[in-house]
């Protein structure tokens, strides 16, 4: 992977991540399309160093709510931010078992699956019209719907399922309002991030103590990924708070019924 295609990823990862329109099938799709060979470990790799930086990217746009709420848990009251820590930890629940229970099966999926990335984007393309044709209401996320909602997220982890896209139109359906339902997906992804950062820590130093040797992902296309995913994720973040508020989610939902049928048609008859 040169610095170029890396940038390349990076910037599609740092819009896709927050657009529903799932970063980790267009990933996929532009591993395929700029013909990386790279094996499941080092695709993967990457894939969890660019969702990092967007990670990141959501911390900083919503670092005063992060404020507000690691001040709330400071005080080790039964408050509205222990509430809320509360329900992104149910959240995670689901994410966290998959993840455990079938990382090298999940591994496999990373391996330029355009058939099953497609017909995913298809997926995610249902559920962002049903939603988009939901009634608004001001329900609140409550444990259920939040465990609800981490379900979504765990299915998310298959490429072509946008995790934005699944989260936010589980929340919506639920009938949770639209500004919780985007403040949610996007904060709840954070600690899923961080935890697979630390578990994965080992490998990863592994693999960066290797770059002058034979691994194809070296520093440099790292760094670069990871910057452009950033700052790009950064403009898309707030792009997608003012989309979901005013009910546009069915315009991305035509995009993904489009890609997904070309990249099926693509694996098949190219």
């Amino acid at each position: 992977m040169t610095l170029l295609e890396a940038l390349i990823l990076g910037v599609l990862q740092g819009l896709t991540e927050f657009l529903p329109v799932s970063s980790s099938g267009h990933l996929e799709i532009g591993k395929v399309l700029l013909s990386l060979k790279l094996d499941g470990n080092e695709s993967l790799m990457f894939t969890v160093v660019v969702h990092f930086a967007t990670a990141l990217a959501t911390m900083f746009v919503y670092r005063k709510d992060i404020g507000i709420l690691l001040n709330g848990l400071l005080q080790f009251k039964n408050n509205d931010e222990t509430r809320f820590a509360g329900l992104v930890l149910i959240s995670m629940v689901p994410a966290g078992i998959v993840g455990l229970l079938f990382e090298k099966e999940i591994e496999t999926l990373f391996e330029g699956r355009i058939a099953l990335v497609g017909s995913m984007l298809i997926v995610t393309g249902l559920l962002l019209f049903i939603a988009d044709k939901s009634r608004t209401t001001l329900k609140k996320i409550i444990p259920l719907s939040a465990f609800v909602v981490g379900i979504a997220q765990a299915i998310a982890i298959l490429p072509g399922i946008s995790r934005s896209g699944a989260t936010i139109s589980t929340s919506v359906i639920l009938g949770i309002d639209r500004d919780n339902a985007a403040r949610f997906s996007f904060l709840m992804v954070i600690p899923i991030i961080f935890g697979k950062i630390i578990l994965d820590a080992g490998d990863l130093i592994q693999e960066l103590s290797e770059i002058q040797g034979t691994a194809t992902v070296p520093f440099s296309a790292m760094a670069g990924g990871f910057i452009s995913a950033f700052v790009v994720g950064v403009l898309a973040c707030r792009l997608m708070i003012s989309m979901v508020k005013n009910a546009q989610l069915k315009y991305f939902s035509f995009y993904c019924f489009v890609v997904g049928f070309i990249s099926i048609v693509s694996y098949y008859y190219y």
